[in-house]
Parts: C-alpha cells; structure tokens; sequence
C-alpha cells in the first residue's frame, strides 16, 4: 500500500492535478483529495487503484530503506 504523501508526490512528477489522477484511477476527486490530505483511508481496492494507475503511467515505489518515489528507469528497447 502507498500513502497519500507518496500518491501526491507521484502524481506531481507528471504534473497531474487530483482531477487528472482521478479521473485516470476512476476515483472520485475527492477520494483523492483527501487521501492526499490524511482526511480519510479509502478503500483498499481504491487505493490498489490508484497505485496501479501510477505505476502505469511511469512511476517506481522502491520496496525496502527509506519510502519514496521514483520515475522507473527506461527499458532501453529503443
């Protein structure tokens, strides 16, 4: 499971507004509004969500030491 602080900080590596994440998760702009804020735990399919749709767009949640987030390295196939 991620935070809101890492779901913030990873929507902010595309310039994504809560709107933009929202609407590419099929979350609730409030959902992810207040996630961000510690207001309130969604779900935990909603949040699965919303790291998915990160990590789709791009972004690495580094497992072990120290939480953050990362854009994922290219894969060099091109």
């Amino acid at each position: 499971m991620i935070t809101g602080e890492l779901a913030k900080a990873a929507r902010k590596l595309f310039g994504w507004s809560q709107m933009t994440l929202a609407l590419e998760a099929g979350v609730d702009q409030s959902t992810v509004a207040k996630f961000e804020r510690g207001e309130s735990r969604p779900t935990a399919l909603s949040v699965s969500t919303i790291k998915r749709t990160l990590e789709g767009a791009g972004v690495e949640f580094p497992t072990g030491g120290e939480p953050g987030v990362r854009l994922r390295e290219p894969s060099g196939n091109g």
